[in-house]
């Protein structure tokens, strides 16, 4: 049972407009299969009322009425009412499940509370509804006061409910303690059904779920990335491949809408994905390591029943100062490129070292970086030893930069109307020494991938006129202006290199 809708919208921040709670009910019941779904508490909002109305209505025309179900409290005929206003089927009513709750929040005993609890049941028969009701707070009820949830019970197992709904409302318990605790429950209550309702306070509610299932109960509420109070609840994709995988239940869940439904809660509720969460984290089907992808190149080694594919994602292979030649061959293969040994080579060397300033390089960012190895000289007349540039709105840019060239090496200040104009005044005041000037500028493109996000690696072509004919260099950084820079000092050496013996003599 997803609760993404009620339970998951006590997110700090999160607040579902109508129109998304639709298009997430139709999404969990129409396309990933989930069984039931808890939508709204009741009597919280106009709004909410307009968006349970919409999705009971759609649930109504698609067969899927008695699988959304609403929270109601305890109020005779408030509650029920208003989810019949709306034309729900199902509450789910939350009693009190521990003893401290009903004396100290309720300020009632066991049997006043248990004839509340049984009017408002009564009620709900009467206009119709099905009954779940939650015991709330239950695991500390059962760890402190156990009579209390046995006398509870015990009022109401005889009544039309159809599932009992057991939650660890803090989430304080242990797999062991789930284990044992429900194991108790569904003994002494063999002919009822139970649910587990379980938070990730300790980061054990996908385990405590495992632990509920194998002690007997039916059901398990999660929601769309562990969204819910505190640390949130129990991770819907988590469980799902959990329990298919390690403990061999049949599911209705459909894998391949994992990741889409998870994309469109991160979006509406935006509350973003770690990258590293499992099955849906935009990172956890890469590997970064080059022995993976090495294993993986020889023989899928590193590859196990957790892939890519059954949830219609692509396994990727990340490139940066941990990569290795199986690393960037992988890459190559999904860009249909090839490239010899000895290019390979030094790509892979280029990509390491940008991965010492970056942590990872796209797939994205390879043709940039391939473009610039390949069509790059061995010779390095003039070199750049450092470079630092200051910019500041309704401010001139200033640089400062060390170059070497051929053994010697020069410091020099520019300034100019933006970080790359600061530069050519810098490095035109050293080449100045070497009667050397640098060509007019006739274009300059910046570029990155398409699909970049802003840390992406940056190409800069710059078309330079020189005199008798056009030359285009090319240069790559994470930094734009570090990009054109790199063009600069390409297109020096290029000139520097063809009238050497001239240079040479004015040393």
């Amino acid at each position: 049972m997803d609760t993404t809708l009620r339970d998951g919208e006590q997110t700090q921040g999160v607040a579902f407009t109508p129109t998304e709670k639709v298009s997430i009910a139709k999404a969990l019941l129409q396309f990933l299969g989930v069984d039931r779904i808890e939508v709204a508490s009741a009597r919280v909002s106009e709004g909410e009322k307009a968006a349970v109305s919409q999705i009971n209505q759609w649930a109504q025309q698609e067969g899927f009425a008695e699988r959304v179900e609403v929270l109601g409290f305890v109020d005779h005929t408030l509650s029920v009412d208003w989810i019949k206003s709306t034309g729900g089927r199902v509450i789910n009513l939350l009693a009190k499940g521990s003893e401290k709750h009903c004396r100290e929040q309720l300020g009632k005993t066991l049997e006043q509370h248990s004839a509340d609890v049984l009017q408002t049941i009564a009620h709900a028969h009467e206009q119709g509804l099905k009954v779940n009701v939650y015991l709330e707070d239950w695991s500390n009820g059962y760890k402190d006061s156990p009579e209390y949830v046995y006398g509870l019970m015990d009022s109401l197992q005889h009544s039309p409910i159809c599932h009992f709904m057991l939650p660890d409302t803090l989430g304080v318990m242990s797999p062991d303690e789930v284990y044992s605790s429900l194991s108790d429950m569904c003994q002494r209550y063999p002919n009822l059904q139970f649910d587990f309702h379980p938070h990730n306070d300790y980061g054990l509610a996908t385990a405590n779920a495992m632990a509920a299932v194998r002690a007997g109960v039916s059901t398990v509420h999660c929601t769309v990335n562990c969204l819910g109070e505190r640390a949130g609840n129990a991770s819907l994709a988590e469980v799902a491949v959990v329990l298919r995988d390690k403990m061999n239940m049949q599911l209705s869940i459909n894998e391949s809408d994992l990741v889409r439904i998870s994309n469109m809660v991160e979006n509406f509720s935006g509350k973003r994905v770690a990258a590293n969460a499992p099955i849906v984290g935009s990172d956890v089907f890469t590997q970064t390591a080059g022995i993976h992808a090495d294993g993986d190149q020889k023989g899928g080694l590193y590859k196990t029943r957790l892939g890519p594919e059954r949830f219609s994602r692509t396994r990727s292979y990340a490139l940066g100062k941990m990569s290795g030649k199986a690393s960037l061959k992988k890459n190559l293969e999904q860009l249909e490129l090839q490239l010899s040994e000895e290019d390979q080579k030094k790509v892979l060397a280029r990509i390491v070292s940008i991965g010492d300033s970056k942590q990872t390089i796209t797939i994205d960012d390879l043709p940039f970086i391939i473009a610039d190895v390949l069509e790059s000289k061995d010779y390095q007349h003039i070199k750049l030893l450092a470079c630092s540039i200051s910019s500041g709105l309704d401010l001139p840019s200033t640089v400062s930069l060390r170059v070497d060239i051929k053994g010697d090496k020069h410091q020099a200040t520019g300034a100019g109307s933006g970080g790359f104009d600061a530069f050519i005044d810098a490095i035109g005041k050293v080449l100045d020494k070497y009667g050397y000037r640098l060509p007019t500028l006739a274009d300059y493109e910046i570029r990155i991938p398409k699909g970049g996000h802003a840390s992406a690696l940056t190409e800069c072509v710059i078309t330079w006129d020189c005199g008798s004919e056009f030359r285009k260099t090319r240069g790559v950084h994470v930094n734009q202006v570090f990009a054109a820079i790199l063009a600069t000092i390409k297109l020096i050496n290029i000139q520097l290199h063809e009238t050497q013996a001239t240079l040479i003599k004015s040393l």
